[in-house]
């Protein structure tokens, strides 16, 4: 059961960080340079930032049964853990809140932006929001590794010679 869980933690990882990586980094620059501006690529990252959340959704889930079920490390470390996955979903839950305060200053009919001012603040704050998550997983995947490591120390694997 170890083996799956932790398949499916790297999978919806991958999917939820990796798209977001993938998005942020090539999707928004080219999208923006083929429609012609920033606030036409917006209107698509409007859409698909709903299914970045919904991806995290499933990933931080998953990564709650990981933190519940994994043994063998010190009780320290392993609240350390819940503390930064307790962040991470507090983060989405204010993601999730700031997105639809930023859809309410949008008029996605006439692709125009209602309140420039307060979008761009709105803007600004979600921007922060989601980098502080996107470095929470970064440590906590790190911090997550390394308790793998330390619990399969631990076990005794089937397969091991007596020398190696």
């Amino acid at each position: 059961m170890t083996v799956v869980r932790r398949w499916f933690l790297l999978w919806a990882l991958m999917f939820w960080q990796g798209g977001f990586m993938f998005y942020g980094g090539v999707v928004v620059p080219v999208g923006a340079a083929v429609l012609g501006s920033d606030q036409e690529q917006g209107f698509i990252t409007r859409s698909v930032t709903n299914y970045l959340n919904l991806a995290g959704a499933v990933a931080l889930a998953l990564w709650g049964w990981e933190l519940a079920a994994g043994r063998g490390e010190t009780p320290g470390g392993r609240r350390f853990r819940w503390a930064i996955w307790a962040a991470l979903v507090l983060l989405l839950g204010l993601l999730a809140w700031l997105h639809i305060r930023l859809d309410a200053l949008l008029d996605p009919d006439a692709a125009i932006i209602l309140d420039r001012p307060g979008f761009r603040a709105g803007h600004r704050r979600y921007l922060m929001a989601i980098t502080a998550q996107w470095a929470g997983c970064l440590l906590l995947t790190a911090l997550t590794i390394l308790a793998w490591r330390d619990e399969d120390a631990t076990r005794p694997f089937a397969g091991r010679s007596a020398g190696g």
